[in-house]
């Protein structure tokens, strides 16, 4: 078989797999839609707000903000509450260090940026790159058996992809799947919590923040999985990455230093709020 005939015979099996997971979807182009500027990101919610989401929340001022929805799970708490921090000392260098990175170079980029970029094509960048995290999601998605989700989010990308200029419009987010399915928004790490590995313990990496053990050998996975990481030469790569990061911030001014405001202990209350994240995340 010559090198033209393997290439199409790939096509035709790409084609009948998307078809297949299309038609378990049924007719669902579902997503997450971009909501205005002054709420809660959908990619990433607001820390606090996502962290407490079951409960009732005050601000530091003693200000009613939402009423929850009922008691929160109390293993959310116990889940942030039992993870070891064996390597404080190490964790509170790096969150000094992210922290110094975040108001010196990161914010006052994303500030420039936001004053010489709008707000609807700063939208539309956020959604060409949660577009190509596609492979993270889907793979997560397949290997936690959750096939109708996994369907569900090949409709969105195929949708957002063919018919969103390559998926900078969400085309998609007003639609619904045709019955209720688990969040899509899954990674690797998220995957190895699914099949029952802890976190470890928790851990902070320079540059990139807030993990635990799982969560580390999981960004690793998903780095083969993020279609930007076999951007050639390296430095493109790393270019791409940090443009989105500064793009993702320019969106979210003011959630970070919020969070620091109302905590006595700032690294305390980040570490505590990532881990209500990721164990809510996980059992969406």
């Amino acid at each position: 078989m010559n090198t033209a005939s393997k290439i199409v015979g790939a096509a035709r099996n790409l084609l009948a797999a998307a078809a297949l997971l299309l038609a378990l979807g049924g007719s669902a182009l579902a997503a997450d839609k971009v909501p205005a500027v002054g709420t809660p990101q959908t990619k990433e919610m607001s820390l606090v707000l996502l962290a407490y989401g079951d409960e009732d929340i005050w601000d530091e001022n003693g200000q009613f903000i939402k009423k929850g929805s009922g008691p929160a799970k109390t293993s959310v708490a116990d889940a942030a509450a039992e993870t070891p921090d064996p390597l404080e000392g190490w964790n509170r260098a790096m969150f000094t260090f992210n922290d110094k990175l975040y108001f010196w170079a990161l914010k006052p980029a994303a500030e420039g940026y936001s004053f010489v970029i709008p707000e609807r094509p700063r939208l539309w960048v956020h959604n060409f790159f949660h577009n190509l995290l596609f492979p993270v999601r889907f793979t997560s998605l397949m290997l936690q058996a959750k096939f109708d989700a996994a369907a569900v989010e090949t409709s969105r990308f195929i949708g957002n992809t063919a018919f969103g200029l390559g998926g900078l419009a969400d085309v998609t987010g007003d639609s619904k799947p045709y019955k209720p399915i688990p969040s899509t928004e899954q990674d690797l790490g998220l995957t190895l919590g699914y099949w029952g590995m802890g976190n470890g313990f928790y851990l902070v990496w320079p540059f990139i923040g807030p993990s635990t053990g799982r969560d580390t050998l999981g960004y690793a996975g998903d780095y083969f999985l993020t279609p930007t990481s076999y951007l050639h030469p390296w430095y493109w790569s790393i270019g791409t990455k940090t443009y989105d990061k500064v793009n993702e911030v320019s969106i979210r001014i003011g959630e970070y230093e919020a969070l620091k405001e109302a905590s006595v202990d700032p690294y305390v209350a980040l570490r505590d709020a990532y881990l209500r994240v990721r164990f809510k995340r996980m059992n969406d």
